[in-house]
């Protein structure tokens, strides 16, 4: 007998054979990163595809990073504040710039707003109704004081409302990744939200395909347990989806 002449067939990769519930459409949106442009465009692109492909129960869902970088933050969550209403199942995930956010505005500390500013916050603060002339004149301990003046607190109990983890059959959607070896029930709110080389490095299965942003690819991403779906829009200029029916995946990129 040939040697090698039977060979174990591979095992099938967990993308390839992860499904979500029966009936159920999703359509997962990466990082806007302030880009209402991009994303109006895509909602639409996501609507058009959603009606072509018939009858199912149709959730959106934001993978986080709403916010910041881009030019207009503000539109963005009103945006996303009219497609809440318009589709109430419409769910979204909190995002590391979305938390120093919330943070800056509720502590009113100035090293936590220079730390949002440095990651790209001042664009988000002027999307709101506050003069660049004032913006600059202020110095970081008047800014933080006023900070909360001019975020309306629609805006701010909105993104308080966004989640850590979404799971839909065999899928996790979450902001960043998760810290592999660590149950879900059990990952903390600052890894679901800011991990990155841990997660990104593990070899080897993950208790679900993990559906994450944070982290800028060219292009999708998908790798053993995970597929990445930030691809820079408030650089790239291109925002992207990911739709998932049965055990069909597809994408969509405005």
């Amino acid at each position: 007998m040939l040697a090698g002449f039977f060979r174990k067939k591979p095992s099938p990769s967990p993308i390839d054979t992860a499904r979500v519930p029966a009936g159920h459409r999703i359509y997962a949106i990466g990082d806007v990163h302030g880009c209402n442009d991009l994303l109006k465009r895509l909602l639409q692109m996501i609507s058009a595809d959603d009606a072509d492909r018939g009858p199912a129960d149709t959730q959106i869902i934001f993978l986080g990073d709403l916010i910041d970088r881009g030019f207009d933050s503000a539109g963005v969550i009103d945006t996303a504040l009219a497609l809440k209403k318009q589709r109430p199942s419409t769910r979204f995930l909190c995002g590391n710039h979305e938390e120093v956010f919330l943070d800056a505005i509720k502590s009113r500390d100035p090293e936590t707003l220079r730390f949002f500013i440095r990651i790209g916050g001042e664009s988000t603060i002027l999307s709101y109704p506050i003069p660049r002339a004032e913006y600059l004149k202020l110095d970081m301990e008047q800014l933080a004081a006023r900070l909360p003046e001019y975020i309306p607190q629609e805006h701010v109990a909105f993104l308080e409302s966004f989640e850590d983890q979404i799971v839909m059959g065999d899928y996790l959607f979450v902001h960043a990744g998760i810290r592999p070896g660590v149950p879900l029930a059990e990952q903390k709110a600052k890894d679901l939200r800011w991990i990155r080389r841990e997660f990104l490095d593990h070899r080897g299965d993950l208790e679900k395909v993990v559906i994450f942003g944070h982290t800028i690819f060219d292009q999708v991403n998908e790798s053993g347990s995970r597929i990445g779906i930030d691809t820079g829009a408030y650089n790239s200029g291109k925002l992207t989806a990911i739709g998932l029916e049965s055990g069909e995946r597809w994408y969509l990129q405005s």
